[in-house]
């Protein structure tokens, strides 16, 4: 069987099952496959050993007839998530060293599925990106090119190795995390899916903290059935964590008939930003066309509050984050800057925050500190939490007038280069978040599916925005949108 490291998770279960390959194999090919793909510098740490161990298990399991959908398949785990005995550093040189002696929830909840980890997969620093620029492992770089042209694009932020790895055809499907889009942007970015599901919905144990009441993990995989799979897998209530919802998790693959005729899908005016490149007007307009096709009622429905979503975002994560990286101090675990004779405890923090910490995480937390400080806290993060607040309620109106998703694109361009948006305009680089970020804000699940290339044949992907707890029902609905957009397209391979 060629190219097994390029299958789907739904055809490598079925061929385990048949056996018609096995773990081991499917393994080995990811790992040799990640073996020559040292151009990509998505894979930061390697975990053979672990992985053959892991693949000989599931293949005993998948022999019984014990075998659950995810047994056997082989993954890229984003250094956000705390894997026991492997390195865990949420792409920060502050956590150098750092070896949990815990497995996070998520991790867990696909290992005890049977599930492989190859590695840990590179991301913007704490998450804080939209371009996999601020990694201290350097910058991931995107499989697609345009054109004839050499110039190394992003993939993406801050799940950038993630999809980087699963678009390359480095591993099967590769786990993200996402607190303003960082599933569903660098997904698009690369042509493959990602899914944040509802707050609540997977555990936040033993994943690093930015942005407590917006992070939330999620699968990337190169379909709607593969994320429906691994999504199952990865859910579940955990007493561990106090927002985990004590619901029960369906079976979002059965879900998958296609069926959306009936369905109420709204467009939201609000979404037609000032400058959209037409290209992107053109996808959304296609999109909508494919789902109205499809026989689901298109709705123009308005989000009023939607313009003032990017600023108190940009007001609520870094005050969370400011308040979440106050544990990073050279104490306990990780870096600890050298001290010179006659230096206390404050230079102690003082220089092991300033070499831990890149320049994108200290301005974050310089912001977070600022808007949280006495005389600050009610002009800035009151203020952003009352707006958030009126965002949520936008949603809440729509979804109670019978709109049972919404429609938008997934990103405002294609994916750029890398060094092209530079360090001196920061909120250049925010605005790559302007669709995705009330999704996290009301705590919504929203999924990106690739749906159409550029003229310089990049991806471009649309975003679909559910009910609260429906996952199953969006993930239907983004598979009715991913049939009817017939989205094969690969990178050439260069790297």
């Amino acid at each position: 069987m060629a190219d097994l490291n390029g299958m789907t998770i739904a055809a490598a279960r079925d061929a385990l099952r048949a056996g018609e390959v096995t773990s081991v194999e499917l393994t080995e090919a990811c790992l040799a496959a990640i073996a020559g793909a040292g151009a990509l510098n998505a894979f930061v740490h390697h975990t053979p050993e672990i992985a053959l161990e892991q693949a000989r298990a599931a293949d005993a399991r998948i022999k019984a007839g014990e075998a659950p959908a995810m047994c056997g398949i082989p993954l890229g785990i984003k250094d956000l998530f705390c894997t026991r005995g492997v390195p865990s550093q949420a792409g920060s040189k502050i956590l150098d060293g750092f070896l949990p002696e815990y497995e996070s929830t998520v991790t867990q909840n696909l290992f005890d599925a049977g599930a492989v980890m190859l590695g840990k997969l590179n991301m913007d620093e704490f998450a804080m990106g939209s371009s996999n620029e601020t990694s201290v492992y350097g910058d991931v770089v995107n499989p697609w090119r345009r054109g004839n042209d050499d110039a190394p694009l992003t993939p993406g932020g801050s799940s950038g190795g993630s999809a980087a790895a699963v678009a390359a055809d480095l591993c099967l499907a590769a786990t993200g995390s996402d607190t303003g889009g960082s599933i569903r942007q660098p997904a698009a970015f690369t042509g493959i899916t990602g899914i944040k599901p509802t707050y609540g919905r997977c555990s936040r144990w033993g994943i690093v903290a930015f942005a407590s009441s917006l992070d939330q993990a999620g699968p990337m995989t190169r379909s709607v059935r593969d994320a429906a799979i691994m999504l199952e897998a990865m859910c579940g209530h955990d007493p561990k964590d106090s927002t985990s919802a004590d619901l029960p998790v369906p079976d979002f693959e059965a879900m998958l008939t296609g069926d959306i005729r009936g369905r109420k899908i709204g467009i939201p005016r609000e979404y037609r930003m000032e400058g959209m490149p037409d290209e992107i007007e053109a996808l959304w307009a296609e999109g909508r066309r494919m789902l109205e096709d499809a026989g689901a009622e298109m709705v123009d429905i308005s989000l009023p509050h939607t313009k003032y979503a990017l600023p108190a975002y940009y007001v609520i994560a870094p005050a969370e984050a400011s308040s979440n990286l106050a544990r990073y101090d050279g104490v306990r675990y990780g870096h600890r800057a050298r001290l010179a004779q006659g230096d206390g405890i404050t230079e102690m923090y003082e220089k092991t925050r300033a070499e831990g910490f890149g320049h994108e995480v200290q301005r974050r937390v310089m912001v977070g500190t600022y808007v949280l400080s006495a005389g600050f806290y009610d002009a800035y993060y009151n203020r952003a939490r009352k707006v958030r607040t009126l965002i949520k309620r936008d949603f809440e109106e729509v979804f109670a007038q019978g709109i049972d998703a919404i429609l938008t694109p997934a990103t405002p361009s294609a994916a750029f280069g890398l060094g092209k948006m530079s360090d001196a305009d920061p909120v250049a680089m925010y605005l790559n978040d302007v669709f995705t970020v009330t999704v996290n804000l009301a705590g919504l699940p929203g999924i990106a599916v690739p749906a159409g290339l550029d003229k310089q044949g990049l991806p471009l992907g649309l975003q679909l925005i559910g009910r609260p707890w429906e996952e199953g029902d969006l993930l239907n609905g983004a598979y009715a949108l991913e049939q009817a957009a017939r989205f094969v397209a690969k990178p050439a391979k260069w790297w």
